[in-house]
């Protein structure tokens, strides 16, 4: 995560400990961005996760603070358990934080419910009758 000066280091913990949660819980990998984005927000996005080392499992949240911008990035294997709608509801409960001011909380309420929506889907069904 690269956030230069946005966080305390206590928020810096909790943000860390809210991805370690996120990854376990879902098997899937977990990247926050906050920074500048180089021009177009959703591009610097893509960009990132591109660069991550299993981007079709990973989710990759980027923040710019200063244009105001949150994208969310998904990987092809992730979009089977989350789809854009559910992508949206998360980024506007993470909104709703920003606006208030709260960059922290945003994050956590971002990455627990992505993580809850990314878990692997369970089969009810055996090959035993």
């Amino acid at each position: 995560m690269s956030a230069g000066d946005a966080f305390t280091p206590i928020e810096r913990h909790e943000i860390d400990k809210a991805i370690r949660d996120a990854e376990r819980l879902s098997g899937r990998d977990f990247y926050v961005h906050v920074g500048r984005s180089t021009g177009d927000s959703r591009r610097t996005a893509w960009s990132l996760h591109r660069a991550v080392a299993r981007p079709a499992n990973s989710i990759l949240i980027h923040v710019d603070p200063t244009a105001r911008t949150l994208e969310v990035v998904t990987g092809a294997d992730v979009r089977e358990t989350v789809d854009d709608r559910h992508v949206a509801l998360a980024g506007l409960s993470m909104q709703t934080a920003f606006e208030a001011g709260d960059l922290t909380r945003g994050l956590l309420a971002v990455i627990q419910q992505l993580a809850q929506l990314a878990r692997p889907v369970q089969s009810l069904h055996t090959d035993t009758p």
